[in-house]
């Protein structure tokens, strides 16, 4: 209930159109009442030949309340819409707010079909909320009272049948079928959710599945998902259809009930005889609005599991946002950062593996480090730590001597020309992807940058595909390393910046990056050591531990892990 609470005062925002939905829908409801009973007493009346003028009163005041009752159902239909559709732009805008500050890490925690289907369809279950949940029973339950308030004046005994007709149509049964109806629709939201994480999997990894031929494995498993989805689909028509159909009758048991009973009392000269055709027309009118209630569970239930697993995704946004608001501290500008890490520990949820265990380093302001060692452990791990990607398990993080929970990523992302082994690349042009260092870098700073990657043959008008696609994983690689140049900041962290570059390439880069960065904080993962030198320190790691450090002719001298690291790369050079 507290995720659709956070629906509901998204949604009060709109209390001029709900309030107006609500009141429309009433007038909308209590004029078709209005409508069939005074039909039901015109019948009636003129089968006694009244005066004319009594006629024509009867048949204008249907007449009016024919007009009145299609006008006000148009302002509920269009008042209600218009709150449900400002409703959710405000759910998305509100959840996009909380997502936001969990990106990237959030991937971590969610396959991005699950996130994409939660995003997607969970908001668009949402939209049901309101009109199908919220005012309808609202609407639904002041017509029935008035209407019963109405019939007192005839036959306390009719009220009495509309009353217990209320309780059953509208709480009694609707109550039964929502314990069964919980299940199948969990069932139905989880299997669309599986069902578009495969679809997003089949087609991010198509090309892969043609070259190892498993194409025709993926698809099966593919319409398995999609046969399991429809199945639910299907469970859920039947369940829904039976609970429709349950309510009418007893709807329709409710009517003929009053027309016997009113015919039993019209004998026994309780009941006058011209009142029993608009009595039962009264019973048809009001029972025919409580269609909706037998799927008001489903409506239900559906909204209140789209809103936990909506809201589900941005739970730790609480924390977060609590932690953002307390930040006073920026990050000085234009100055180098040092960086102190103190017993630093992390773990991925769900790995009982340390992916960083006990980290203690130091890192000065303006001083080079390296960080290596072998695959799996912990460099590029730490580099997210200090980007606050990932928050760490247990330990601190020190910039300039204070806690890194004092400042905002934005603050720290600012100040920091970041290469990752992975980096997106938008569709658009050279010029785009570079602009993203900052729209007031010029043309010829650009192209003053590319020539020092080594790209000097690109222009930047030269279109970039998706994610890309139309460059080699060198030009990739280098293409960043010229965002990052351009960028500016003092605080250098590159993860396997130049691994798809070749070795003449890779120094001139270095060459070229290290005399921009000669008075900033730089730190280095690397799986290659040569060049290694000119570092003012080098971290070897292994397991997500520190097991050496020092400089290179320290390292060497100390013939530990990093000598054999070396010496096995100097054999395989040899070799080659």
């Amino acid at each position: 209930m507290r995720s659709l609470s956070i629906v509901i005062k998204l949604m009060m925002i709109e209390k001029k159109d709900i309030f107006l939905s609500i009141i429309f829908g009433f007038i909308a409801g209590i004029a078709g009442v209005g409508l069939f009973s005074a039909s039901g007493y015109l019948i009636s009346k003129a089968a006694l030949v009244p005066p004319l003028y009594t006629l024509i009163i009867l048949t204008s005041t249907v007449k009016i309340l024919g007009f009145t009752r299609a006008l006000s159902r148009y302002a509920e239909r269009y008042f209600s819409h218009r709150a449900t559709f400002t409703t959710l732009s405000n759910l998305r805008v509100s959840f996009f707010e909380r997502l936001e500050p969990l990106a990237p890490r959030i991937f971590q925690k969610y396959r991005s079909g699950d996130l994409l289907s939660r995003i997607v369809g969970d908001v668009e279950s949402l939209q049901n909320f309101f009109l199908r949940v919220f005012y309808p029973p609202i609407v639904l339950i002041t017509v029935f009272l008035s209407t019963i308030l109405f019939t007192t004046f005839f036959s306390a005994y009719i009220a009495i049948v509309f009353l217990v007709g209320l309780i059953v149509t509208v709480f009694v049964i609707p109550a039964l079928f929502a314990v069964r109806q919980a299940k199948i629709k969990r069932y139905v939201l989880e299997r669309r959710g599986e069902l578009s994480t495969e679809v997003t999997e089949f087609l991010h990894g198509f090309r892969d599945l043609k070259i190892y031929q498993k194409l025709e494995e993926k698809e099966k498993k593919l319409l398995q998902s999609s046969d399991t989805y429809i199945k639910e689909q299907e469970n859920e028509g039947i369940n829904t259809l039976y609970n429709e159909s349950v309510n009418s009758f007893v709807a329709l048991f409710v009517t003929w009930f009053v027309l016997g009973l009113g015919a039993y009392l019209v004998i026994n000269g309780q009941l006058e005889g011209l009142f029993l055709a608009m009595l039962v027309m009264t019973s048809l009118t009001v029972f025919e609005d409580v269609g909706p209630m037998a799927v008001f569970p489903i409506h239900l239930q559906d909204s209140k599991y789209a809103a936990t697993r909506l809201y589900s995704v941005v739970d730790e946004e609480n924390t977060v946002g609590i932690s953002e608001e307390k930040v006073m501290e920026q990050l000085p500008k234009a100055k180098a950062l040092s960086i102190h890490m103190n017993h630093v520990t992390f773990t991925f949820a769900d790995e009982w593996r340390l992916a960083l265990d006990q980290i203690n380093l130091s890192l000065p302001a303006g001083s080079k480090t390296a960080i290596v060692g072998p695959s799996g452990s912990g460099k590029s791990t730490l580099l997210q730590t200090l980007l606050k990607i990932i928050p760490i398990n247990q330990g601190e993080i020190l910039l300039n001597g204070l806690s890194i929970d004092r400042f905002n990523q934005e603050s720290l992302w600012e100040e920091s020309n970041v290469v990752l082994q992975e980096n997106h690349f938008f569709y658009g042009t050279i010029r785009d992807n570079l602009l993203l260092a900052g729209n007031e870098v010029t043309d010829e700073e650009m192209q003053s940058i590319l020539a020092k990657v080594r790209l000097e043959h690109f222009r930047l008008a030269d279109p970039v595909l998706e994610k890309g696609e139309n460059l080699s994983g060198g030009e990739k690689q280098r293409l960043a390393i010229a965002r990052a140049m351009l960028k500016g900041g003092r605080l250098w962290l590159l993860d396997e910046p130049t691994s798809s570059v070749d070795v003449l390439t890779e120094q001139s880069i270095y060459m070229h990056l290290f005399d921009q960065a000669k008075e900033d904080t730089l730190v280095l993962v690397s799986h290659r050591l040569t060049g290694l030198e000119k570092m003012d320190q080098i971290i070897v790691m292994e397991q997500g531990k520190v097991i050496e450090s020092g400089t290179f002719a320290e390292l060497i001298e100390r013939k530990g892990y990093f000598y054999e690291m070396k010496e096995i790369e100097k054999s395989f050079l040899i070799s080659e």
